[in-house]
């Protein structure tokens, strides 16, 4: 492909193939100026000695920090800290304004409940195109082991088990599933179902040609709603960025439109929303044939209620 044929932005869709997790990389300079950016390009570089790296934008006003800090911290952030994610990902004057954090590593701000953090020495600064590559030698890092927040096709999604790591060979005896305690550990039984639920559901999905973003944010809008763009960001669970890029995709697409009122499905996004929910009903009709609609409706109010709770 020439660089004339070539498409940054389907670049960008097509790299968004491989899940990554989600960080947010902070430092602190010598006079206490603190940074942080979200950033999921976070990778190991080497056991002996412990080095690993990240890259940022050489437009980031963040840089200068980063490059004069003696040291530079990766919080690996929880399934459960979106919110987070999103506040490192958008433009702030003071993105660390009533967020909770204790000083690492040479000052740089660590975070409580993320999946793991790792405390670096600015190690070597490598020239990667439109992006500095940072590369650190880790001197600390806290495992706290909880499910890490991954980064997919444009969204936040979070790690289940593989079919085929969980389904059983019918020539061996029965395993421990649905055994013992794990019959009744509620937990359990719903990352199961949810794993049994997706694995039949989203090639469905995927199969109408739209990514996952772009599916999820027209079922969000129904037939006459009008989002504004914190609407979308309280209702989809998408960083801004990629909300604004599913909006552009779709909008190309002749799916979505905007104006004062906010982000509205044109007609024949309305069509398409409606060939999604088609998908998502055939489906549920599916998975629940064998249960009552007694059944089916104390099921709902029960994940109602689970939901408020949270």
């Amino acid at each position: 492909m020439s660089e004339s044929t070539f498409d940054p932005r389907a670049f960008r869709r097509a790299l968004g193939n491989f899940a990554t997790g989600v960080t947010v990389v902070t430092a602190a300079d010598a006079s206490g100026r603190k940074v942080g950016v979200t950033a999921n390009s976070f990778n190991s570089v080497s056991l002996d000695p412990p080095l690993v790296l990240w890259s940022i934008d050489k437009r980031s006003n963040s840089h200068e920090v980063f490059e004069q800090a003696s040291h530079f911290a990766v919080n690996v952030l929880a399934a459960d800290q979106i919110d987070l994610s999103n506040n490192f990902a958008r433009p702030k004057d003071d993105r660390f304004a009533e967020i909770e954090y204790e000083p690492g590593e040479g000052g740089a701000p660590v975070f409580a409940d993320c999946a793991a953090r790792f405390h670096c020495e600015n190690y070597q600064q490598v020239d990667g195109g439109d992006h500095w590559i940072m590369i650190g030698k880790v001197v600390a890092f806290d495992d706290f082991g909880r499910a890490p927040l991954l980064y997919h096709q444009g969204a936040y999604s979070m790690v289940l088990p593989h079919t085929r790591m969980t389904k059983r060979d019918e020539s061996q005896p029965p395993s421990s599933h649905f055994q013992g305690r794990l019959r009744h550990n509620l937990y359990y039984l719903m990352t199961q179902a949810v794993r049994a639920y997706q694995s039949s559901y989203q090639p469905r999905q995927l199969s109408t040609g739209l990514r996952t973003n772009e599916a999820r944010m027209l079922m969000v809008l129904e037939n006459d709603a009008r989002l504004s763009p914190g609407d979308l960001l309280r209702e989809v669970a998408m960083p801004v960025r990629e909300i604004d890029d599913a909006v552009a995709n779709l909008k190309r697409k002749g799916l979505v439109d905007d104006d004062e009122q906010g982000v509205h499905l044109t007609a024949a996004g309305v069509e398409q929303t409606e060939d999604l929910w088609a998908i998502a009903r055939e489906q549920q009709e599916k998975v629940f044939a064998e249960f009552s609609q007694a059944q089916v409706e104390t099921f709902k109010a029960v994940l109602k209620q689970l939901i408020s709770q949270c």
